[in-house]
């Protein structure tokens, strides 16, 4: 469990799936990713999978649900690989507006920065100015590469 000022990380759990199937239900939520709302059978399905991790023994995926007060609002995970962990956000629409994507991330970074990461990464669509607003509010700053029609976005690689 990671907690900062006005949010709990909790450990990701296949029964969030309920919850969270609501979270995620606004289908303007998949604009700058792609997709559809995710059923609660769909969500139990990647739940199980992201539970038991990676095939590769060098990675490793770290999935949490994001809780405000009484509620689940979001999820924040990172992919862990050596030294650099790439992280992702995503907060529920009736939630945005309010900075939780902000402080999750930075509660994510605080703590992946606690632990053995040393590069924090993301990738952001070059429209989607909320989240690259996180990542620069979380110390990541852009690179010029464009992966699958997202920027890069990273913390320095300190020696």
């Amino acid at each position: 469990m990671i907690t900062t000022e006005r949010l709990t990380l909790l450990p990701l759990r296949v029964e969030y799936a309920v919850p969270m199937a609501e979270v995620l239900s606004d289908p303007a939520l998949y604009t700058f990713t792609g997709g559809e709302p995710p059923t609660v059978a769909v969500l139990e399905a990647r739940y199980r999978r992201q539970i038991a991790g990676p095939d590769r023994e060098d990675e490793q995926w770290l999935n949490w649900v994001v809780r405000s007060e009484d509620k689940l609002i979001g999820y924040v995970q990172a992919t862990v690989t050596g030294s650099t962990a790439e992280i992702a956000w995503v907060i529920g629409t009736a939630w945005q507006g309010r900075g939780f994507a902000k402080e999750a991330a930075q509660g994510l970074v605080t703590w992946l920065r606690a632990g053995n990461a040393r590069r924090i990464i993301a990738h952001v669509n070059p429209e989607h100015t909320a989240s690259a607003a996180v990542a620069a509010a979380i110390g990541l700053a852009r690179t010029d590469v464009l992966e699958d029609g997202e920027y890069l976005w990273s913390t320095a690689d300190p020696a």
